[in-house]
């Protein structure tokens, strides 16, 4: 009885562990450039996304510090970002 006791503790106390699913990098760029495009003030820039586990890149030009830094918190509201690198360059023209 001990031993089935021990083993349905494990296996609440794991379970919510392995049912986490980790998101694909694909997935993130994915998420991450539908946001950017739904969004008014980020949307139409031609910015290139890219994920490597778990961490996305945004590179490419638009025409304000302040669409920089929406494109950078836009990204990292996505679910499973754990971080961005933002070499989106401001080129006014």
């Amino acid at each position: 009885m001990r031993i089935l006791l021990s083993v349905l503790v494990l296996v609440l106390a794991v379970g919510p562990l392995l049912a986490q699913k980790k998101v694909s990098d694909d997935m993130l760029v994915d998420q991450v450039r539908v946001r950017l495009a739904d969004d008014a003030e980020v949307g139409g820039q031609q910015i290139d996304v890219d994920a490597h586990q778990g961490v996305v890149t945004l590179k490419g030009k638009v025409r304000s510090d302040k669409q920089k830094s929406k494109a950078e918190k836009l990204a990292k509201k996505v679910k499973g970002v754990g971080s961005v690198i933002n070499q989106l360059v401001i080129s006014p023209d």
